[in-house]
């Protein structure tokens, strides 16, 4: 029987539930990809990066990447939650969860979001999460989103830039989530830093597409020394580790303090004593498996408990008809919404204003087609235009610089998107 530490983490499952049965959408549901060849697109592709190429609407989703990478905010009540303890250690355990609940919304989500032209923005104000959000498309190639969000009760910063490098390997797309985050709670005057781990989308040309994230994740704490090192299993041959998270969160010195498991899908728990049996119940071990044909069956039991386990993070039930409109949880489904009162406030670079999305979320895949291509044609004419003048694209919310946490390069945040200035904004659609 789990404890559960996150006291609100059940009435906010119960809430979301109500939500989602209280949600009408409007939106038209996704088209069939049946028809389509996706190999005619990639059988020259083996072993290329993916961001150059030019992949047909009816593969994508009605979002921009800067969108998608939104979707880490849908768990904030986890960073919440660290701001309210004293000791580190609990802290370090509502942070680990939230690295891994950050990646859960990519379950099942095989469509692809939509490249952000260069200078594209979005931002999110949830005044329920605590949170505000704002990102740039600071770089098209190699393409690099930066991102920054901030509690409104200035309990927190979020920030960090994704470099997500895109390959294709015969059978499966693997997208490689290069970039920083960091997380920083000023009450403690602490700083975490961490990387994703790598996303695969299986039976790209025949089968069921089936996702699955697997590597190395480190949660640092750079305050107090404390680590939590995490391993994304494979699924193996036979599918037993499918979805599987487990590690152990360690002090300055690498002694284990506890234990971490759970899979990104569903949950993540927390055992002190796990580690102290002499047959430890982590295996910890990252060898990959001959990729299976078919997607591995989902165990029965989900996830083995261990008795005087700590439940930390569960993730939010999907909508009923999740299916029919990209396997969106209700928070995606929220993040194209434009209220009439946001046209003249949102700068003409946010997501919410490009037509191809737009045309897509209606069901109009023609014309979705048809402006995808014209806002691509006009960014590469754009940068053709600069490329015989002396000018230089300059980005205008972010900035290169050195993670003043780990000292990698990385782009950080100017501090004046809030003052609604938009006066040198390209006119990118």
């Amino acid at each position: 029987e789990l404890t559960i530490v996150v006291g609100k983490t059940a009435q906010i499952w119960d809430q979301a539930k109500r939500q989602d049965q209280e949600n009408t959408n409007k939106d038209s549901p996704m088209f069939s990809r049946n028809d389509v060849s996706i190999w005619s697109i990639l059988k020259k592709c083996i072993g290329m990066e993916l961001s150059k190429i030019a992949m047909p609407v009816i593969l994508n989703e009605p979002l921009s990447f800067l969108q998608r990478l939104t979707e880490y905010m849908e768990h904030t009540y986890l960073i919440h939650q660290a701001n309210t303890t004293t000791d580190s250690m609990e802290r370090m355990k509502c942070v680990a969860a939230f690295a891994v609940s950050a990646v859960a919304s990519q379950w099942e989500r095989t469509g692809k979001p939509f490249n952000p032209l260069l200078g594209e923005t979005y931002e999110l104000i949830r005044e329920d999460l605590g949170f505000r959000w704002m990102s740039e498309q600071v770089s098209h190639h190699p393409p690099v989103s930066a991102f920054h969000a901030e509690g409104l009760q200035e309990d927190f910063l979020f920030h960090g830039s994704i470099y997500p490098k895109l390959k294709f390997w015969g059978k499966s797309v693997e997208a490689e989530p290069k970039g920083i985050i960091s997380l920083e709670l000023p009450k403690y005057n602490e700083a975490y830093t961490w990387t994703n781990p790598t996303c695969c989308v299986h039976n790209i040309i025949v089968g069921q597409l089936w996702i699955e994230q697997y590597g190395n994740v480190e949660v640092i704490n750079h305050k107090t020394g404390e680590r939590c090192s995490l391993i994304f299993k494979p699924c193996g041959l036979f599918g037993k580790e499918l979805h599987k998270v487990e590690g152990y969160i360690l002090d300055k010195s690498k002694k284990k303090l506890c234990a971490i498991y759970g899979k990104w899908t569903e949950l993540a728990i927390v055992s002190h004593t796990c580690f102290k049996v002499v047959s430890p119940c982590l295996s910890l071990q990252t060898s990959v498996d001959e990729e299976p044909e078919e997607m591995p069956l989902p165990d029965g039991d989900t996830v083995q408990v261990i008795p005087g386990s700590e439940l930390i993070w569960r993730i939010v039930p999907r909508p009923d008809n999740s299916a029919e409109f990209y396997a969106f949880s209700t928070f995606a489904m929220q993040l194209n919404e434009l209220e009439e009162g946001m046209k003249g406030v949102l700068p003409p670079t946010d997501c919410r204003l490009r037509p191809d999305i737009r045309h897509m979320e209606k069901g109009d895949m023609d014309s979705a087609s048809a402006e995808k291509k014209r806002v691509e044609e006009k960014q590469r004419l754009s940068r053709k235009n600069r490329s015989k003048s002396s000018e230089e694209w300059k980005t205008r919310w972010f900035h290169q610089g050195t993670n003043p946490h780990n000292k990698a390069q990385d782009w950080l945040y100017s501090n004046s998107y809030w003052d609604r200035n938009y006066s040198l904004l390209p006119d990118i659609y």
